[in-house]
């Protein structure tokens, strides 16, 4: 197989085209993408931590941290000591954050609307449905793939 017809760099490649045209509308906010995903997951689901963050938003523990500590520098979020377990804590929007994520929500809507439209709507459905069901199956296998 050519190396660039492998499927980690087609998709690799895709999202860093992707990803790009996104940090670019996101600069007038000072907040990256990645920076973006986790305030997202932080305003959809108030009080996880930073276990459950890096879950949702496919990341390590250490990279969520470093975001983490940057958005809490940015004044865009707040943590609180988790009191069932008083060596972590909980995660939440402060009042900027989630004025932020209203903004940079919209963007991001108008952000995929755009990509959308370089494709039908089956083709879309079509590639979400085939990307879900690849990463359903990958985190199913992960451990026999490694």
């Amino acid at each position: 197989m050519k190396e660039l017809d492998s499927i980690g760099f087609l998709l690799g490649s895709t999202y860093r085209k992707v990803s790009n045209m996104f940090a670019s509308r996101l600069k007038e906010y000072d907040i990256t993408p990645e920076q973006w995903s986790i305030l997202y997951y932080i305003c959809a689901r108030e009080g996880m931590n930073q276990k459950e963050l890096a879950s949702h938003a496919y990341k390590d523990q250490p990279t969520t941290a470093r975001i983490l500590d940057v958005l809490h520098r940015k004044n865009l979020i707040r943590k609180e000591i988790d009191p069932q377990d008083r060596r972590a804590f909980l995660v939440y929007p402060n009042a900027e954050g989630r004025q932020l994520m209203e903004k940079a929500h919209e963007l991001e809507k108008e952000h995929n609307d755009k990509i959308a439209s370089l494709v039908t709507a089956e083709q879309m459905d079509q590639l979400h449905e085939l990307l879900r069901e690849l990463r359903s199956r990958l985190e199913e296998h992960s451990s026999h793939l490694e």
